[in-house]
């Protein structure tokens, strides 16, 4: 009979080592954004964004020694093309989906994920949205596995109408247009709700058809028929590009207050009219200082183009991601998708405009918002054009805060 040697230590503590590596699984990010058709422009952005992100994430070291993997799919601009490709991403073992344009899409995503994770503890997914901004995903619609880094119709025009009043840019007489869904909804609603803090009355409100109106002349002649000082609209991609162009071919002579104005191409679309014009968003570089300039510099370089639009609000939410896997220790070689979520939860980065931090009560992320007024006296041009974007108001996350929904009435694991 033979008797079974004793294995050394050292030798054991090797195979152990070599065992965790074999089993460690990095971790899958999958990119469910519109990549083709009329609003690719604004998926593509995102696309822009994340990929910087997670280069920057695998230079630091990635997670638990191994890269982070990005998958990219496209969910075609609808929310049918989103389910099947959550789905895909799902059988490919993608445990953090990423998604911004449409809350139309998100909406699907954020049910879906929830169902899924109903059906599959242990294998959970987590919806990072980046720019999704419907009230009901951090109202009726919100869930443990979805966080929104970006704001909402409430968040962007209490900002908006705040800074243009201050201005003395607001007027009396205020023209409502927006996209018919829930996004463009929730802005007409905020539009009204604001009213009596802008001192202004709503002169006509308009929703239309998302990315089907070709020509917007007929809208712009209803505006200029309501004698309106200033339209407020929550318009993006190409339902704002087209706007901005018809407005420049009648010469309409009011002035707009928006969330994406600061698209590529609707500066150039709108030419000299586009002067005076305001926007809300969480990113500009001439309210930042050196730091906003360093990763204004850094972006360019490795992605070609200056960050705009909802790109560096992507960046600043992968970036609060990044700080929530490094505080996740690996289980069995693998990422704990609700130990990450709660990591998530308590979030808190500082950025070139301020600190943002995530809310647990309802996953919204607390960010400062800046106003700016196209003018040729900005520091920072776009569009090949002689204007930019020049801030009026930098508010902080605090400042530029509302409460939770009393509707969200947030589910943890156990």
């Amino acid at each position: 009979m033979h008797k079974l040697k004793a294995i050394p230590l050292a030798f054991a503590a090797t195979l152990g080592l070599l065992s965790a590596a074999a089993s460690a699984a990095p971790v899958k990010i999958g990119l469910l954004e519109t990549l083709s058709g009329p609003q690719a422009s604004s998926g593509q952005a995102y696309r822009a964004a994340v990929r910087y992100a997670i280069d920057r994430i695998n230079a630091a070291g990635g997670w638990n020694g191994e890269p982070v993997q990005l998958l990219e799919y496209d969910n075609q601009g609808g929310p049918a093309g989103a389910a099947d490709k959550l789905k895909a991403a799902a059988a490919d073992g993608v445990q953090i989906v990423v998604q911004g344009a449409s809350s139309a899409i998100g909406g699907q995503i954020t049910e879906d994920v929830r169902k899924y994770n109903l059906r599959n503890a242990g294998k959970e997914m987590v919806y990072i949205n980046v720019g999704a901004e419907a009230l009901e995903l951090t109202g009726e619609k919100c869930n443990f596995y979805h966080f929104r880094f970006a704001g909402d119709a409430q968040i962007r025009t209490k900002a908006l109408v705040g800074a243009m009043k201050q201005a003395d840019a607001l007027g009396t007489k205020v023209y409502a247009i927006n996209q018919n869904y829930s996004w463009g909804q929730d802005m007409e609603r905020a539009i009204v709700d604001n009213a009596a803090a802008g001192g202004y009355q709503v002169v006509e409100k308009t929703l239309h058809d998302v990315n089907k109106v070709q020509d917007f002349a007929p809208y712009v002649a209803k505006i200029a028929a309501s004698k309106a000082d200033s339209v407020l609209t929550g318009n993006w991609s190409n339902d704002l590009l087209l706007l901005m162009k018809a407005s420049k071919s009648a010469g309409l002579k009011v002035r707009f207050g928006t969330v994406y104005l600061d698209q590529p191409g609707n500066l150039a679309n709108a030419g000299d009219l586009a002067v005076g014009h305001f926007v809300v968003h969480a990113f500009n570089p001439e309210a930042g200082g050196p730091e906003a300039a360093r990763f204004v510099d850094d972006y360019k370089a490795k992605t070609g183009h200056a960050p705009v639009f909802i790109e560096p609000q992507t960046v600043f939410g992968m970036e609060m991601v990044a700080d929530a896997l490094k505080r996740t220790a690996p289980q069995g070689g693998r990422l704990d998708v609700n130990a990450f979520a709660k990591a998530l939860e308590t979030a808190r980065i500082k950025t070139p405009m301020g600190e943002m931090s995530m809310r647990a009560a309802d996953h919204q992320v607390q960010m400062p918002m800046i106003v700016s007024t196209v003018t040729r006296d900005a520091k920072f041009k776009v569009d090949d054009t002689d204007m930019g974007f020049k801030p009026v108001r930098h508010l902080s996350a605090e400042e530029a805060s509302i409460p939770a929904q009393p509707s969200c009435a947030m589910k943890r694991p156990g």
